[in-house]
């Protein structure tokens, strides 16, 4: 029977995060928000479809469903986000995720090219998410795009927020921060930007780095986050970072469609109607992974002296501290991990993280399980933080979750379910 309650509780909390992920899709929100701003009426001229991001491909889908009149665009996502069959109109692109490559290059000069077409009559309708500040790539001038290349890979392993790395990513291109759209509203053609946040507060500036969103110019912030993570700044770098103003992008409707509270909503509406006492922790939590996996057992350990079944529900985004460079294992793993180590033996806990875009860092796995039967020991937990291979751990205790590319992204959805077996 005990066999039994467990393989329910792990059937349960996976539906939990996959009712999380359709809540956040764009299945889900795209149409209403495409209703609201109009885009059943075909404007004067063309509707012009640029986007960027995870969600980009089915994003594009939805809204080319609800478009009225002519439609041109492009999009780029990850390699493996995109569609079944193509978009009508619609071109798709795939690219290099965490790291811009070659596609990502492509991918700028040709929403740039589109961008540039846009006349008085025309609408152009941006589809951003997260993911986009790799995939969507226009260096800046005198920045080489192989070093553009290093740049990102550095700060992206160094574990600093995700704010920080887009803060200096948008001062090393041309495309970001505002520059997609300047380029687009130059001729008077109606804006409107769509987001998929998977940003902490949700500012649509910070989702993909704000192609379609003016943000301050802050070079010297820029440069204080790199020095900060060890990444030598010359003088021909710090003079191109001081150098990359770009004119303002007129202001026109911004709609951000879904976060990561769209999410957990959803999971704890479904799990308070199957009798679990919700706790929640926060949709906007950073941090260290596995620091926060700790912190989070001891509030385990204390719903469990309490009456009932509880589930503990956090999102956000953690980071990892890679210590490792040959490592496995993203921020839900070693978030499970820490949680794990730092849990008193025999209690009644199970427990799931996972991103919502179905990849946690860059493995095949959206993220992790565990429960009072899979748990792996202290000294293994501690082993395998300190070599960043939880993706073996979890490998090897049969609590990998996989769901392939979910084609949203609004960030993670972690459960912890105390008095589970009740």
């Amino acid at each position: 029977m005990r066999a039994v309650v467990i393989r329910e509780r792990k059937d349960q909390l996976t539906g939990y995060f996959l009712a999380g992920v359709a809540a956040a899709s764009a299945r889900a929100v795209l149409p209403r928000a495409l209703l609201s701003a109009g885009a059943s009426n075909a404007p004067a001229g063309r509707t012009i479809v640029l986007g960027y991001g995870k969600a980009a491909a089915e994003m594009a889908a939805v809204a080319r469903d609800h478009l009225a009149g002519p439609v041109i665009g492009t999009v780029v996502t990850r390699y493996g986000h995109g569609v079944a069959g193509s978009i009508r109109d619609i071109n798709i692109i795939e690219a290099g995720h965490p790291a811009p490559d070659a596609q990502s290059l492509a991918a700028g000069a040709l929403l740039l090219d589109q961008a540039k077409q846009a006349r008085v009559g025309d609408r152009v309708i941006f589809l951003a998410s997260g993911g986009g500040s790799a995939l969507l790539c226009a260096p800046a001038e005198r920045i080489a795009f192989a070093e553009k290349q290093a740049i990102s890979r550095h700060l992206v392993l160094s574990g600093v927020p995700i704010e920080e790395i887009n803060l200096v990513r948008r001062h090393l291109s041309r495309i970001k921060g505002g520059g997609l759209a300047a380029v687009a509203g130059a001729r008077s053609a109606a804006l409107l930007t769509l987001v998929i946040s998977d940003v902490a507060g949700d500012d649509p500036a910070l989702v993909a780095s704000g192609p379609s969103i003016a943000s301050d110019h802050a070079p010297e912030a820029a440069i204080a986050i790199l020095a900060a993570t060890g990444w030598p700044v010359t003088p021909e770098l710090s003079r191109a970072l001081h150098a990359n103003r770009r004119p303002p992008a007129d202001p026109h409707p911004v709609d951000i469609v879904a976060t990561n509270g769209h999410a957990l909503r959803a999971v704890a509406d479904q799990a308070r109607a199957d009798g679990w006492n919700v706790v929640e922790l926060g949709a906007g939590l950073s941090g260290d992974a596995a620091t926060m996996g700790r912190a989070h057992s001891a509030m385990a350990v204390h719903y469990a002296n309490q009456p009932g079944r509880h589930l503990l529900l956090s999102g956000g985004e953690l980071t990892v501290q890679v210590r490792a460079a040959e490592g496995r294992g993203g921020p839900n793993l070693e978030y499970l991990t820490g949680l794990m180590a730092a849990l008193p033996p025999g209690l009644a806990v199970a427990a799931l993280a996972g991103d919502s875009d179905g990849i946690d860092g860059s493995e095949d796995n959206a993220g992790g399980y565990f429960d009072a039967e899979s748990r792996a020991t202290p000294e293994q937990c501690e082993s395998a933080l300190q070599t960043n291979r939880s993706y073996d751990l979890f490998r090897d205790t049969g609590g990998l979750i996989i769901t392939g590319p979910t084609r949203t992204n609004v960030n993670d959805i972690r459960m912890i379910a105390v008095g589970a077996d009740r």
